[in-house]
């Protein structure tokens, strides 16, 4: 039992070790470093980047008013300025070159405090930090609630002709209007409810926001339609409000496409109402249907003698 007991000097140098390891610890406590650049910076024409940190520093020895932040970015040291976002934030304005993806960096500060022998400068430091530059990217969306058939903007960058906005997984009719907007129509979904909004493409799908698709009332006249092969005959959509910006599409589906020939069916923008003619097809009978609207969906009957 008495071989397994520390000795005195054994106890000694545990005590300095712990001593020295709080030292340190405290003279790193000095000047915490938070890093408020985000992980993806969207790209933007003139390549300047900034990043920022929070740079607080605590401790009874600190020297106040001695605090110098600096950020190595390629390998280079570039000294950081304060900021005008709050106290105890520096940034610093870095172009990254034409081709980058990826930029790596770390901040290094330097500090003085007061000990026995005098001040003493001592430096707190990050790990390696990595920012993605994102080429492609969604701002926000032009409203965030609609009808079904509405038409919508979605406002970012790096958008192309493939790219497809969806409701919870529901594909809309999407239009490619440049690459930094797209269109979709409100899909025919369930109304009085949110749906989560995001583009998919060859670059994955990323979130755009929630939009909440709102019910509105329409009516068909004739409630039917009784045709011939060959004859057509008129059917008119009308709505208690103007349609909003952009028209309103009406995506009316059936069951016996074979027998019903329209064409696409949009409210003009400012109008309440559009007459479409339908020519009847092959014999058969079935029905219009147009989803997300009144109770949940209408039908329209049809028949092609």
């Amino acid at each position: 039992m008495q071989n397994n007991r520390p000795s005195h000097a054994s106890r000694i140098w545990s005590w300095a070790g712990a001593a020295l390891a709080i030292a340190l610890f405290a003279g790193c406590e000095q000047v915490p470093i938070t890093n408020l650049t985000p992980t993806t910076l969207p790209e933007n024409p003139s390549q300047i980047y900034t990043f920022s940190a929070r740079i607080a520093p605590k401790g009874s020895t600190y020297v106040e008013g001695s605090v110098n932040p600096r950020i190595v970015i390629d390998g280079q040291i570039h000294q950081m300025q304060r900021s005008a976002l709050g106290q105890d934030i520096y940034e610093f304005d870095y172009q990254i070159p034409a081709g980058r993806s990826e930029v790596a960096y770390y901040y290094l500060v330097s500090y003085r405090v007061e000990t026995n022998q005098g001040e003493e400068v001592r430096e707190a430091y990050t790990a390696v930090q990595r920012a993605n530059l994102a080429n492609r990217y969604v701002l926000s969306l032009e409203v965030n609630r609609g009808p079904v058939g509405a038409r919508v903007s979605v406002l970012g960058r790096g958008f192309t002709p493939e790219d497809v906005v969806t409701f919870d997984g529901v594909p809309a009719r999407t239009v490619f209007d440049s690459p930094n907007s797209l269109s979709f129509f409100v899909p025919s979904v369930e109304a009085g409810r949110n749906y989560q909004v995001r583009v998919s493409g060859g670059s994955g799908q990323q979130p755009v926001g929630t939009f909440r698709v709102d019910s509105v009332n329409l009516s068909v006249s004739p409630a039917s339609l009784n045709l011939r092969t060959g004859e057509t005959q008129s059917l008119t959509f009308t709505l208690p409000n103007p349609a909003p910006t952009g028209g309103l599409l009406i995506d009316a589906t059936t069951d016996v496409p074979e027998s019903i020939i329209m064409p696409e069916v949009v409210v003009p923008a400012g109008s309440n109402t559009v007459t479409v003619q339908v020519t009847g097809g092959q014999p058969g009978s079935g029905s219009l249907f147009l989803q997300g609207f009144g109770a949940g969906e209408i039908a329209v009957p049809v028949s092609v003698q």
